[in-house]
């Protein structure tokens, strides 16, 4: 027997070291990391009769939505040049959100408050204000399409439920999640929003969101002067609140400025007005939580 076969035999027959088992009743519970406070700084505000449910925006326009009109304003004077105007109760009677995007305002649409939950994504030209096509996403368990935004070669999107008018078997906003698909709107994945978090925004839920060049989650709740940031969890089903803004605008749909940094585009329905304000930037502990996308691969 040589020297490599002794060690060899010798460590088959002493075997792996023994390792302790944990004492898990001395764990203690997990608690997430308490949100950042941080603070907008607001730069413009015009009047818009559309400011109801959010705002979409692109270089040299801004759209103020509600339930079934658009509006389209000059962002260098707030002129009002042009919009599209729906019927109550008609086809397209719930917008919830829209986003600038080549030209074309992509727009989610629902059956609120009729139940079964039924939504659509509705396009219209950001030009002649047309509306040019439509895909039905029909009844589905996810709930109430509030927002959606591009993510990779697919979507990310938000779905609500609702606690009240929304049929008669109900479930709680507990049950609202945000959620990953291909571009042809087959799932891919999704999340939980935290629990604090959905406290937080109730009675209601998330009415709008869009993720940043800095690769993290923001979300508007329904009344609340607060824009809310997420990260991705490194593990498990629950999304990560990592910081809360506080700004002048009381929740809805908003979109990220396309010409300017760190700039989002967001309506007071009390007041009836688009604002615009500057988000301060947002550290992440990338020990615990991840980003939807690598910053450095975005493009405008």
């Amino acid at each position: 027997m040589n020297i490599t076969s002794v060690f060899l035999y010798a460590s088959l027959s002493l075997g792996p070291t023994e390792v302790p088992a944990p004492d898990l009743s001395a764990l203690t519970p997990y608690e997430s990391p308490a949100p950042l406070q941080l603070e907008a700084r607001q730069l413009q505000a015009w009047d818009a009769s559309e400011a109801r449910q959010g705002v979409a925006a692109d270089v040299y326009h801004f759209y103020p939505v509600s339930n079934y009109a658009i509006g389209k304003y000059r962002r260098d004077s707030g002129k009002r040049v042009g919009g599209w105007v729906g019927q109550p109760n008609g086809p397209v009677s719930h917008l919830t959100s829209c986003f600038q995007d080549r030209s074309r305002l992509w727009c989610a649409n629902s059956s609120y408050p009729d139940a079964p939950a039924a939504s659509s994504i509705e396009v219209f030209s950001a030009g002649s204000m047309r509306h040019v096509d439509s895909h039905s996403l029909g009844v589905m368990a996810a709930g109430s399409l509030t927002w959606f935004d591009q993510l990779e070669e697919g979507w990310i999107a938000g779905f609500v439920r609702y606690n009240s008018k929304n049929g008669k078997a109900k479930k709680s906003v507990a049950f609202s999640g945000v959620y990953t698909f291909d571009r042809s709107w087959r799932r891919t994945g999704g999340w939980r929003l935290p629990p604090g978090l959905v406290k937080r925004m109730a009675p209601h839920d998330a009415s709008g969101g869009a993720l940043s060049a800095d690769g993290l989650l923001y979300l508007f709740g329904h009344d609340k002067p607060e824009l809310y940031v997420l990260a991705k969890p490194k593990m498990g089903p629950t999304l990560m609140h990592i910081a809360t803004i506080k700004l002048d605008a009381e929740g809805q749909a908003f979109q990220f400025d396309p010409v300017r940094e760190r700039v989002i585009w967001a309506i007071s329905r009390p007041a009836g007005q688009v604002r615009t304000f500057s988000l301060p930037d947002i550290p992440l502990d990338t020990s615990t939580a991840g980003r939807f996308f690598d910053p450095d691969k975005f493009e405008d």
